[in-house]
């Protein structure tokens, strides 16, 4: 599985971070989400989609 945010669409609500911090950093800058790596561990897959469900603006895609 691969992730990614999309910055246009996200607004910085943290959501997705809150709930797979392993996954979803914080920018100092705008608060808006990215991911360090867009490659999910397996182990980090329910967390992955947990953190896209909880996103408000649907700014988090997920590729099988």
């Amino acid at each position: 599985m691969r992730v990614s945010v999309n910055e246009t669409h996200c607004q910085g609500h943290t959501m997705c971070a809150m709930t797979a911090p392993e996954l979803f950093n914080l920018s100092d800058d705008d608060g808006h989400a990215y991911v360090e790596s867009p490659d999910v561990p397996e182990e980090l897959e329910t967390k992955a989609r947990r953190g896209a469900a909880a996103c408000p603006e649907r700014a988090i895609i997920l590729e099988d």
